[in-house]
């Protein structure tokens, strides 16, 4: 029987070490997860879930990864936000709420896990929906972020909405499109957005049917004209959900672009992985 690539959505991870608010709404929440061994002490890895924004996608099912980062000596927090088709989900919440948790990081780590995370803001890993919001926060609020890793990023709104992307996922979350809601693109669409000064990597797989990899290369072409720092890594045999998957065969490139992030080099610097695009970054 082939493998189900969806099969990590709900494949049971271990329960966080606690869990706290960031916020007074029910949804404004952190799961934490402190580092295994006794490692140098790391920056917190702020894990972004995906499902294009909506309700019935929370953040249990990035719990393989988050644990699996835990396990190799990364504090972890998985934030949840409020999403479309649940009480004040949507445009401007959605947003609203990722900034907020994400500000909130370095002082709910401080008091929660105190002395096993680097002082500073943390480190961003978001995956599809999760990767448009991780680059919103770099945008609007820089000194909030260390870097950026987003793998397979929904990075260009105005095309997933033309493409019409899970069913009109763009215009649920933003409430129309480009021509109804110029100034919602404009503070919400990557592409139209680009961050100037944070570094960030981004992995996008050639088989993606979710989130087509043209919407990462249309980002990071904006972006290296704007003068970001930015990776841009495809890997060929790589479909949506290898991503987020600990047990795919794209882990390993996961975790050494993340390790590239904390030492501040760029991982295509260091031959790997070997499926990038021409331009190399």
């Amino acid at each position: 029987m082939s493998h189900d690539p969806r099969a990590v959505l709900s494949r049971p991870a271990p329960p966080p070490d606690l869990t706290v608010a960031y916020g007074d709404q029910p949804e404004q929440l952190v799961d934490l997860r402190r580092p295994a061994g006794g490692g140098p002490v790391r920056p917190l890895v702020a894990v972004v879930h995906g499902g294009f924004w909506r309700a019935e996608y929370d953040r249990t099912h990035t719990g393989p990864l988050a644990a699996a980062l835990a396990e190799a000596g990364w504090p972890v927090a998985q934030l949840e936000y409020r999403r479309t088709g649940q009480p004040g989900g949507g445009w401007p919440n959605t947003l609203t709420d990722i900034r907020a948790g994400v500000a909130a990081l370095p002082g709910v780590a401080a008091q929660a896990l105190p002395g096993v995370v680097a002082p500073g803001p943390p480190l961003l890993l978001g995956h599809s929906a999760g990767g448009q919001l991780a680059l919103h926060v770099a945008a609007h609020a820089p000194q909030d972020v260390a870097g950026v890793l987003a793998l397979a990023p929904v990075a260009d709104l105005a095309e997933a909405y033309r493409l019409g992307l899970d069913s009109g996922a763009v215009a649920a979350l933003l409430g129309g499109g480009p021509a109804e809601h110029p100034q919602r693109y404009a503070a919400a669409d990557p592409r139209l957005s680009v961050s100037g000064q944070t570094r960030t990597v981004i992995l996008h797989g050639g088989r993606d049917r979710q989130v087509p990899v043209a919407l990462s290369r249309s980002y990071a072409a904006t972006a290296r004209a704007t003068g970001t720092p930015v990776t841009l890594i495809e890997l060929p045999e790589c479909e949506h959900f290898g991503l987020i998957d600990p047990l795919s065969a794209a882990w390993p490139q996961v975790r050494a672009a993340l390790q590239s992030l904390l030492e501040d080099q760029d991982p295509l610097t260091q031959g790997r992985p070997p499926g990038r695009t021409p331009e190399g970054r």
